[in-house]
């Protein structure tokens, strides 16, 4: 199995995941389009956490390009075919999916912050609070109390909606950084299998040039070597 091919892949998916948080956590910055409410500061707390835009987005960035450079056509690490290479890249990604793994925890809890709280907004007496803060979430299960804001309209529906893609994107960018903390244990330590195949090859082909040469002075020594040679090409 190539172990680099497999942080590529993770390294790509988190790409995408850190965008669609930033797209998500801006989103929540304008509820239905308008931009007053984030310059009269009526927008909940939790949305000046930069969750989206910082821990899932901008900070997953250094995880995935280097998940994307680990994996090369032979699989053999970033430094050429050196073994030490391989390792040490293979243990490297480690560290920075433990960055990613905090980022996107930050995400997640953040995200299921600002769901517990619920959003800030004017209620029927015209007051700005936050109106289900004191519900413990039990008003997420309750949709007709959501009409106890009045403006900004819809919000409760825009802060559940962007909160939740939040919660669930922070959520595969912690599992597809903890799958790498284990792919990147695993290539470190059997880096060495690929590392020393790919060297009994180079070594092999080497043995059917001498053989190609040895044809100058003995067929039927250079057949035997070079049967020999491909025989051993084959199982490797």
């Amino acid at each position: 199995m190539c172990y680099g091919k497999c942080a590529r892949c993770i390294g790509h998916s988190l790409v995408w995941l850190a965008i669609l948080c930033i797209v998500a956590n801006i989103l929540l910055y304008f509820p239905n389009g308008e931009t007053k409410y984030a310059s009269e500061n009526h927008l909940s707390r939790f949305v000046w956490f930069f969750s989206g835009i910082v821990g899932g987005g901008l900070l997953m960035f250094l995880p995935a390009f280097v998940f994307i450079g680990l994996e090369e056509d032979d699989c053999c690490g970033c430094c050429g075919h050196e073994n030490c290479g391989k390792r040490c890249a293979m243990f490297s990604s480690v560290l920075a999916a433990l960055i990613g793994i905090a980022g996107s925890g930050y995400c997640v809890i953040v995200a299921a912050l600002g769901l517990a709280e619920g959003p800030q907004c004017l209620d029927s007496f015209g007051h700005w609070n936050y109106t289900f803060a004191n519900t413990d979430g039990q008003y997420l299960l309750d949709t007709s109390t959501w009409s106890q804001c009045t403006e900004p309209k819809h919000i409760v529906e825009w802060n559940v909606s962007l909160f939740s893609i939040l919660l669930a994107l922070g959520g595969i960018e912690f599992i597809l950084c903890l799958i790498q903390v284990i792919n990147g244990v695993m290539g470190g330590i059997c880096g060495y299998c690929c590392s020393r195949q790919q060297t009994m090859k180079e070594k092999i082909q080497q043995l059917e040039k001498m053989c190609f040469f040895h044809c100058l002075y003995g067929v039927s020594h250079s057949y035997a070597c070079k049967s020999l040679t491909r025989g051993l090409y084959e199982l490797f």
